[in-house]
């Protein structure tokens, strides 16, 4: 099942299309974010094979792999140390959510490394440095 997995997820890897949204380049202001073409006389609503592709229901995801990582693990969401205790190792990563604090992110992380678990957003814990003494510091003592 594992290698079935890889394949699928190379094969999404490799059908990625990159839509381009209608007079992207006649405007510097605009994002290039796909946006569907409205107009009335639009060349790339009617289709022309020139105006570039539209994104349908051929370019999505095979349904087995739904929801996967590019790594082939299955995400979860994690906000706490407790929630790393129900997910399997073997076929389930974990991304730590972006409102986490950087004592409970450290918390997490060493409880997931200890629970063999992989962390897709790992950070670098940052450590607690004393601040120096200084001269006057140590003379009022």
């Amino acid at each position: 099942m594992a290698s079935e997995i890889k394949k699928l997820i190379r094969a999404r890897a490799a059908k990625k299309a990159r839509f381009s949204r209608q007079c992207l380049c006649a405007k510097v202001k605009l994002a290039d974010t796909w946006r569907r073409p409205r107009g009335l006389h639009s060349k790339q609503r009617k289709d022309f094979r020139a105006k570039g592709a539209h994104p349908e229901a051929g370019f999505g995801a095979p349904a087995a792999i739904r929801g996967f990582h590019p790594s082939g693990y299955r995400e979860v969401l994690v906000f706490r140390p407790a929630d790393l205790e129900e997910i399997d190792a073997a076929t389930t990563a974990v991304r730590i959510g972006a409102s986490v604090g950087g004592q409970k992110r450290a918390a997490i992380q060493t409880k997931a490394t200890t629970l063999g678990i992989k962390v897709l957003n790992p950070k670098e814990a940052k450590t607690v440095v004393a601040a120096p003494v200084t001269e006057e510091a140590k003379s009022d003592e």
